[in-house]
C-alpha cells in the first residue's frame, strides 16, 4: 500500500490516504510519486496537494500525520512544536527542548511509572508519576 499525506495551502497534513500499489506505477511499472499523486487528485480533485509518506519513515523522515508540516527545504514531514520554547534540529527533524530531559530516574521510579514532563513556564523538567 502506498500512503499520501494531503496538505493544505500552509503544507499542513489534512489527511492521509493509502492507495494500492498499482495505482503509482508508471508505464514501466515502476513506483511513481508523481502517477500516486495523480491517482489521489483524480479521487479528491486536481487543485489538492499530495506528497507521498512512508509508513516506515524510509523517507521524508516521519509518517505524515494530521496537523503535520511538510518542509519542503529539508523534504521532510515534521509534527507540531510542542512548546514555543522548543527549537527544530533540522539534522534529525525533531523537536529539541532548551535543556535535555534528565535521565537520572531510579529503578523505582521508573516501576512506579514515575516520568519527566517539561514544564513550559519556568522551561524545566519535573517528575511525575504516570500512573
Amino acid at each position: 500500500m502506498a500512503h499520501f499525506a494531503e496538505l493544505d495551502e500552509n503544507n499542513i497534513v489534512v489527511q492521509v490516504v493509502v492507495i494500492d500499489n498499482n495505482d503509482i506505477l508508471d508505464g514501466d511499472g515502476n513506483e511513481s510519486e508523481s502517477v500516486g499523486i495523480a491517482f489521489c487528485q483524480s479521487l479528491f480533485g486536481a487543485d489538492k496537494i499530495f506528497k507521498q509518506t512512508s509508513y516506515n519513515n524510509n523517507f521524508r523522515k516521519f509518517y505524515a500525520g494530521i496537523g503535520y508540516i511538510y518542509r519542503s527545504d529539508l523534504d521532510a514531514f515534521i509534527e507540531p512544536q510542542p512548546y514555543p520554547s522548543w527549537t527544530l534540529n533540522t539534522e534529525t527533524c525533531i523537536w529539541e527542548a532548551p535543556n535535555p530531559v534528565p535521565n537520572d530516574l531510579t529503578e523505582e521510579e521508573i516501576d512506579a511509572g514515575t516520568i519527566y514532563v517539561w514544564n513550559e513556564d519556568n522551561q524545566t523538567w519535573h517528575k511525575v508519576n504516570n500512573v
